[in-house]
């Protein structure tokens, strides 16, 4: 199995973060478990890899890094140095035999959809997870536009950020093997994040949904104050809920996106239905549940093409980062402290 440069969802699970990467494997446990998941596929670790050496990358970057990089650098040069890398690693194409591959792969995907050309958002997926640190193309349409997509992710594994990373820690800069999803795009009416435990208070007896209109990347980002909710995980009541100052939402255009302003009628409404983030958090229990009681961070959008019981899709999950649940003391000191404020 490790000689496969692409896999489908359906063939791939969690046991194979390391093959894959973990936003791609816990994508495939998804589609295993039978929840909904857009249809994609993954590129390995080793078509990077592959990538690298069949088109001398790596030798050229040995060859950059020995006349122009010193052993000891500061950001700017960093940033220098990551410049030139990423010209050499986009200056080259994808070896024909992957690029065909792909290019079916693509191809199965469209005719599966009924849509030519099928929309698809081309994001980055370590063995490690690195939130933020690799680029994400969203609504890539085409052959040709999804090729060059997937070289510059690969080529992000060579931003200043990794570059100064590996080389404090005495790691190989010529390589950092990263895999890839190509994620079918949902046109999301509404999307955002849930995450299975409370991250600030540390009660694994919560769960947070956070929301925006369109596309979630305006949530994960921080760019807007979104809706926000708590329900109880036993019981899935709603114990509170807030609406956000949802002034800017994140939509596809004709390639790529925009960001634009929300319609002043949807700001001052929530963009999640009540039932909605009940279904959301249900699923979530399920997923936690499934990956051992695990508290989840969850991405998900809702569709706009699709009636209310089918249209709420996962766009990954990864294991929460969650504080420690506060004492009574400390709970009561920050209700003080919060009052005062």
């Amino acid at each position: 199995m490790a000689e496969q440069c692409l896999f489908r969802f359906e063939e791939i699970g969690a046991e194979h973060n390391d093959l894959v990467g973990k936003k791609c494997a816990n994508l495939g446990e998804l589609t295993r478990m039978g929840l909904p998941v857009p249809p994609g596929f993954a590129l390995s670790l080793d078509a990077y890899k592959k990538f690298l050496s069949e088109t001398s990358i790596e030798q050229d970057i040995r060859k950059y890094i020995e006349q122009h990089v010193a052993e000891s650098q500061s950001i700017s040069q960093w940033a220098t140095t990551s410049k030139a890398i990423r010209q050499i690693v986009e200056s080259k194409e994808i070896p024909g035999d992957m690029s065909e591959e792909i290019t079916s792969a693509y191809n199965e995907l469209s005719g599966k959809s009924g849509v030519s050309d099928m929309p698809v958002s081309v994001r980055s997926a370590g063995a490690v997870s690195h939130p933020g640190q690799y680029e994400t193309h969203l609504n890539v349409k085409g052959r040709s536009d999804l090729l060059e997509k997937i070289i510059k992710v690969w080529s992000s594994s060579f931003n200043p950020r990794s570059l100064a990373y590996r080389a404090r820690n005495g790691l190989p800069l010529e390589n950092d093997p990263i895999g890839i999803c190509i994620l079918g795009m949902v046109n999301a009416r509404t999307a955002g994040v849930t995450l299975t435990a409370d991250p600030n208070t540390g009660d694994h007896s919560k769960i947070v949904c956070e929301a925006n209109w369109g596309l979630g990347e305006s949530v994960v980002n921080g760019s807007v104050t979104p809706d926000f909710f708590t329900l109880d995980k036993k019981s899935l009541q709603i114990l509170e809920k807030k609406i956000g100052e949802k002034g800017r939402r994140i939509s596809c255009s004709e390639t790529g996106v925009m960001e634009e302003e929300v319609p002043s009628d949807k700001i001052s409404s929530f963009c999640l239905s009540d039932e909605e983030a009940k279904q959301i958090a249900s699923f979530g229990k399920i997923i936690e549940e499934h990956f051992q009681g695990v508290p989840q961070d969850l991405e998900w959008a809702i569709s706009d093409d699709l009636p209310d019981v089918s249209n709420i899709f996962f766009l990954q999950t990864r294991p929460a980062i969650i504080s420690k649940k506060k004492s009574t003391t400390d709970q009561i000191l920050d209700l003080i402290i919060s009052r005062k404020l």
